[in-house]
């Protein structure tokens, strides 16, 4: 509410001076400096105290003026100095970058304010990238990029000074580009003020303030956003470090996790490796360690043989599913697989590969799998010195084998060697001797030792063949089911002569050249993936048997023409044998027997009758003619029986 001034006293300009006081004391309007000017006027002063009067009120409103900028300065120190509080105490750089525009953009009273700071991708000869804008409306101006040099705050950048411009499209002092153009357009500025965030004498990004309209901005403007910017710089520095002190914390935080994971790991891996190793000292074996693995790491684990494809160690179904999966992908890679809730260790010794151990049912982390893979180092170790165990306990069966056929004649020392190993040799056994070309030999030699083992037989290798030596009574019987497991081991048919049962010791050998010629036999006749022994082989039977009853084979041959000839004392055995001699032609053989041509026919007929319809065919007119050939052999006193030892 404006006062009236009493008129000066017109005594003196002491009064008028108190007057311009009151009026600086009450911070009243510029414009009432002039009623007391107005008022000496009206009261007719004269000319000289009319001039005394204005000079005393200019410098009234020179002190006014002085008044209000001091008073507009502490405002803005003190609006700066909270606004540097304020930075100060924010520890987020997102919140602390927005809060720096939105109180640039209050201090002047722009319209708009906005930050670019380095492109971290550019590096340090790079340009700037808009990070945060407060009053922007233009999409393409919040992502703008600004190269060096380009803009005004390209300039700004480079030159680590403040640019400021009324209008910026009419400014030729920087380097206009059509992206930036564009986007300043679009977003509708025309006077920019910019000053450089600068860090230990590095420009680390420009401060904007910008309007509308044309518009200068003062000295007092520009020192203003530029203490501004020195307080800004300072905040994000310290929001960036803040920022970087938590990323090394979490990292640290993380770091120790794992460290105190690795280390809990670490221990209950030795723990592990402490009880396995405790396993095979005292004299655990597979079974031991699938247990221990199963207790340690949970699940249920089993080892799958390597050996024998899709059958596992005591012989269950192999793995499907992603059990088959982890299984092949263990034995692919070398190394732990985890597919699923299975996990797959391959057991390996010196690159061979001796089988899997699988753990079902669970996920395991790094350390977890660690520890199944020493189990399967340590199964592996178990492995192999069963195998070596085996192995020698297998050379010992074959060396004795190799002696019960080739020295016979200690047969006392032979037994008590097979005694040890849990055999008679006494007791009847069939010798089967087995091949299967094409076939991994060492897997082939495995089984048949094996099923030596295991059945308290013999087994080796002789003349390229593997011979089994195995109680029973039944050449036909114990022969199907050696090949039968041969044949399972190796994946492949396997052909086996047969011979037996053996006598005691001195027997074993004729067996064995006896089972020998039938396998060479069954090949011959290319009978391969069979089983025979001489009896199964018919009148090759006779040939090739160890025991050969030739006189019997001759009686069940050739019994009803014989027994005829002698009832009657006819002449069949030697027609027939005419008839065969001569090309099967009654013509021809009328002429050897000295006979007339229907005299043979009518024989033949009753040959028919006698042997049945089907006599001439191959295979029984074969038999027919052996046994006529043995016939006249045996009618000439010739001796047929083998030699001792076949």
């Amino acid at each position: 509410m404006n006062r009236s001034v009493p008129p000066p006293d017109p005594a003196g300009p002491e009064s008028a001076q108190t007057q311009f006081l009151r009026l600086l004391l009450r911070d009243a309007p510029a414009v009432e400096y002039e009623r007391p000017l107005m008022e000496a006027r009206a009261a007719g002063w004269d000319a000289e105290a009319l001039a005394g009067l204005e000079t005393a009120k200019v410098l009234a409103l020179e002190v006014r003026t002085v008044l209000a900028d001091r008073r507009r300065r502490e405002s803005e120190l003190a609006a700066l100095y909270e606004t540097a509080n304020d930075l100060a105490g924010m520890r987020d750089l997102d919140r602390v970058l927005r809060a720096i525009v939105d109180r640039a953009r209050n201090l002047l009273g722009t319209d708009t304010a906005y930050l670019t700071l380095r492109d971290p991708e550019a590096g340090e000869d790079g340009g700037t990238v808009m990070r945060v804008t407060s009053g922007s409306v233009s999409a393409r101006f919040q992502r703008l990029r600004l190269s060096p040099g380009d803009g005004l705050g390209g300039l700004v950048a480079q030159t680590a000074l403040p640019y400021v411009t009324a209008n910026y499209f009419t400014d030729t002092r920087f380097a206009h580009t059509d992206p930036i153009d564009t986007a300043v357009r679009e977003e509708g500025l025309i006077a920019i003020l910019g000053v450089p965030l600068q860090l230990n004498g590095r420009v680390i990004g420009v401060l904007f303030a910008a309007n509308r309209r044309e518009r200068p901005f003062s000295r007092d403007e520009v020192a203003l956003l530029g203490s501004f910017a020195a307080h800004a710089s300072i905040a994000i520095d310290n929001a960036g470090l803040i920022e970087d002190t938590r990323a090394a914390l979490a990292e640290l935080g993380e770091a120790n996790q794992r460290l105190t994971l690795h280390s809990t790991g670490v221990e209950r891996a030795a723990a592990a490796h402490e009880r396995f190793t405790d396993l095979v000292l005292r004299g655990g074996g597979v079974e031991e360690v699938e247990a221990a693995v199963s207790e340690v790491l949970g699940g249920s684990a089993v080892l799958y043989d390597a050996a024998l494809p899709g059958a596992g160690r005591a012989g269950p179904a192999g793995p499907a599913g992603e059990e088959a999966e982890a299984v092949r992908a263990a034995q692919a890679g070398g190394r732990v697989v985890q597919v699923g809730e299975t996990c797959a260790a391959p057991v390996m010794a010196g690159g061979e590969p001796l089988g899997t151990l699988v753990l079902r049912g669970v996920r395991l982390d790094a350390a977890d799998r660690r520890i199944l893979e020493r189990a399967a180092l340590v199964v592996a170790l178990l492995l192999v010195m069963r195998r070596s165990a085996s192995e020698a306990e297998h050379r010992v069966r074959g060396d004795l084998l190799d002696a019960v056929l080739d020295s016979p004649d200690d047969a006392d020392a032979l037994r008590r060697r097979a005694r040890l190993l849990g055999a008679d040799l006494d007791a009847p056994h069939v010798v089967v001797v087995a091949e299967a070309p094409g076939a991994h030999a060492g897997r082939l030699r495995s089984a048949a030792q094996h099923l030596a083992e295991t059945g308290d037989g013999l087994a080796g290798t002789r003349a390229g063949g593997t011979v089994l030596a195995l109680p029973g009574k039944d050449p036909a019987e114990v022969g199907a089911r050696a090949a039968e497991a041969l044949s399972a081991a190796v994946n492949t048919p396997v052909t086996a002569g047969t011979a037996g049962p053996t006598a005691g010791v001195p027997a074993f050998r004729g067996a064995y050249a006896e089972a020998r010629r039938c396998l060479r036999a069954l090949v011959s006749l290319g009978r391969t993936g069979e089983v025979a022994s001489p009896a199964d082989l018919g009148f090759l039977g006779l040939l090739i048997g160890g025991d050969r009853d030739v006189p019997g084979f001759v009686e069940a041959t050739l019994g009803p023409l014989l027994a005829y000839d002698r009832e009657r004392g006819t002449a069949l055995v030697e027609t027939v044998r005419a008839y065969f001699a001569h090309g099967s032609s009654p013509a021809r053989a009328k002429d050897a027997l000295h006979v007339h041509v229907n005299t043979v026919a009518q024989r033949l007929d009753r040959v028919g009758r006698l042997l049945g319809p089907d006599w001439q065919s191959p295979p029984r007119a074969l038999e027919l003619q052996l046994a006529l050939r043995l016939h006249a052999l045996l009618g000439n006193g010739l001796d047929l029986d083998p030699p001792e030892g076949g």
